[in-house]
């Protein structure tokens, strides 16, 4: 009898512990999310990542994975980066050297990244050089920022590959949330290790409002969105939220995740990127 007893009590205590085992599986994310921001100077740019720091945790709790943010870039570092599958450049890139390195080296092993807007801006004279040719040339592809419509108003985009992961479950077109698009330096049709994945369809034109002439888009082809086959990244122009300068209000006139569409894109980039690493 007391035998008997030892071996129901152990049988509740193992079966207490495997449901414990079980509930910590089912609610462990299934991958881990890094967003590096500065959200400095540009008030549409600090309205896009207040907005972004809002809109991904709500994502995460929602898709089982985990979300954290920070403008800390000392964060940039080997031993941090490794408990995360992928990491997001917000609004800027790495300045510092050794933060650079580590964020090449991360790539270059497998790891994931999405970049928005600014993130790819390099203009020689300016406070953004292009100084970091890995990262510009190599890597996104694009060079140096060319120039860009104004104001921010929606573009119709149109997906120039249905088989990637990334753009499988999209129409062939859709509007995109208002935004400053750019033009960049390079010709990314050109570059073997790049695929665009969206573009600029050509309905959209004229795009922009000027007031300056040069700020309105008549023609030509423009990349939005795309990827390097060489890496897991992701590269997406959009970011940049329109504001209520005229009146200085800083109000919001726009928001990037007010969009569904472009949602879907962003949280099927987020199941892609958050795989294992290779």
């Amino acid at each position: 009898m007391k035998l008997r007893f030892h071996k129901s009590i152990l049988w509740l205590v193992l079966s207490l512990f495997g449901s414990i085992v079980s509930q910590a599986q089912s609610t462990a994310p299934a991958f881990r999310v890094i967003a590096f921001y500065t959200a400095k100077n540009d008030q549409a740019h600090i309205s896009f990542v207040h907005e972004a720091n809002k809109w991904f945790p709500e994502m995460a709790a929602k898709y089982h994975f985990s979300y954290d943010s920070t403008n800390n870039w000392q964060n940039l570092n080997k031993e941090f980066l490794s408990k995360y599958q992928v990491v997001i450049f917000l609004d800027t890139r790495p300045e510092d050297p050794a933060q650079r390195a580590a964020f090449q080296e991360y790539m270059e092993h497998g790891g994931g990244w999405i970049g928005f807007h600014f993130a790819a801006f390099a203009l020689t004279p300016s406070d953004v050089p292009q100084n970091w040719d890995w990262y510009h040339n190599t890597f996104l592809g694009s060079g140096s920022y060319g120039s860009n419509t104004w104001r921010p108003t929606s573009a119709v985009l149109r997906i120039e590959d249905h088989k990637h992961p990334v753009t499988r479950n999209l129409p062939d077109t859709f509007s995109a949330a208002p935004n400053e698009w750019y033009r960049w330096s390079n010709d990314l049709r050109k570059n073997p290790d790049i695929k665009i994945l969206l573009s600029i369809d050509s309905t959209s034109f004229p795009l922009g409002t000027g007031p300056k002439a040069y700020e309105i888009w008549h023609s030509g082809y423009y990349p939005v969105v795309w990827t390097n086959k060489k890496y897991r990244m992701l590269y997406l122009n959009m970011g940049h939220n329109d504001i209520d300068y005229e009146h200085h209000t800083n109000k919001d006139l726009s928001l990037t995740f007010a969009n569904e569409t472009q949602n879907k894109l962003l949280l099927d980039a987020l199941q892609w990127l958050g795989k294992k690493k290779k």
